[in-house]
């Protein structure tokens, strides 16, 4: 059954060659979906028929957000942590140890409900692609249990096995990091598309440049997909790494050298950039201009988790991006939308074309603009068709 989707003030389609400007938008447009694809593109006066119409009354209509680094899979929260930091105690990610133990006490069916919750929780503010990691188990159970729970929800599931050191193999980071890439990576591989890993030697609970290597590698030996968390809390090898390795992104990149900003423009690696982060633990924001002027592909998404960012909200990061990190409204609706289709190496999300999928956000607004001048306030949702 095909459905036309008219009354469209403004279509963003992201195709330049499609519409006006870099966000190839399109005034009083129409879009015809078949099954679970875009089949038509066009002026309302051109639509052809279609078995059932939606009208979106004047609305601007977008691509779904793609969320493409979000951690779901979890139970319990770190409130107290977030109100210790707002007086002053800074994040060092050790809080994450709290997460795992709550995780591993949970329930799948407690598990799986606050997950779907998420999801749910998502969409309702337009986001329609999510990414979502393990990285509260660690241990070989419970990472393959956190993946399977996550495939459930969608097909972009990242093994983070190295997210942390666990409180029992403290002191024994070489052993762990053999576990994490032995034993727990044949458990976690079917359920994955990628690995990921915590590349901090600033902190005491994550992992150095060596470490890190050792994950990356044998993940890809296992056919999974790189990404990396990269020079979140300082200067460091994770996005210098995460570009000789090919991964897909590098994740946070909130301290960057010359020589790392340099890198990112040589190569194919997405600096995905996670604002709330940044309000939710009183960092420096990263400087997103900077990156764009250098020619680096930059994404935004959330990194909704219970410790150092607990928003689901794109719209939210949108409006940091724009007030914060230096990026245009323009800027900051491609990186939440196409930027984060980049992240995940997808060409059928992220844009709003023939043959794409048929991922639309409608706002409550004749234009994209409001998503960021108008912070807070729920105007984009999901739209199902």
């Amino acid at each position: 059954m095909s459905t036309l989707v008219t009354g469209i003030a403004e279509l963003v389609t992201n195709d330049p060659e499609a519409g006006e400007g870099p966000l190839g938008t399109l005034a009083g447009a129409a879009l015809v979906v078949s099954g679970d694809h875009v089949v038509w593109v066009g002026a309302a006066r051109d639509a052809p028929d279609a078995d059932t119409r939606v009208d979106v009354g004047g609305r601007a209509v977008l691509p779904g957000f793609v969320d493409s680094h979000a951690h779901l899979v979890f139970a319990g929260d770190r409130a107290a942590e977030f109100e210790a930091r707002m007086s002053g105690t800074p994040y060092d990610g050790g809080g994450i140890a709290t997460t795992v133990a709550a995780t591993r006490a949970a329930t799948d069916d407690e598990l799986r409900g606050h997950l779907r919750a998420l999801v749910e929780e998502m969409r309702g503010q337009g986001t329609t692609t999510v990414e979502v990691k393990s990285g509260y188990g660690l241990d070989v159970e419970q990472e393959a249990r956190a993946l399977r729970l996550a495939r459930e929800v969608t097909e972009e599931t990242t093994f983070l096995g190295a997210h942390v050191v666990p409180p029992e193999y403290a002191g024994r980071t070489g052993e762990y990091v053999a576990l994490v890439t032995g034993p727990m990576l044949a458990a976690c591989a079917p359920h994955a598309r990628w690995i990921d890993v915590f590349c901090e030697p600033a902190s005491a609970h994550a992992f150095d440049g060596d470490a890190a290597r050792a994950v990356l590698s044998a993940g890809r030996d296992a056919g999974l997909g790189l990404r990396v968390h990269a020079n979140q809390l300082s200067a460091g090898p994770g996005v210098q790494l995460a570009v000789e390795l090919g991964a897909a992104s590098a994740d946070h990149c909130t301290h960057l050298t010359d020589d790392d900003v340099d890198a990112l423009a040589s190569g194919t690696t997405v600096a995905t950039l996670l604002p709330g982060v940044e309000f939710a633990t009183r960092s420096p924001y990263p400087d997103a201009r900077r990156l764009l002027e250098a020619g680096v592909t930059v994404a935004l998404a959330t990194d909704c988790n219970p410790g150092s960012c607990y928003t689901s909200s794109m719209p939210f990061c949108i409006a940091l991006a724009v007030r914060e990190m230096g990026m245009t409204p323009a800027e900051a609706v491609w990186a939440a939308t196409a930027g984060g289709a980049a992240a995940l190496d997808r060409g059928d999300v992220g844009r709003l074309g023939v043959g794409a999928r048929a991922d639309l956000t409608v706002h409550d607004a004749p234009s994209y603009r409001p998503l960021a001048y108008r912070p807070g306030v729920p105007l984009a949702r999901a739209l199902a068709i």
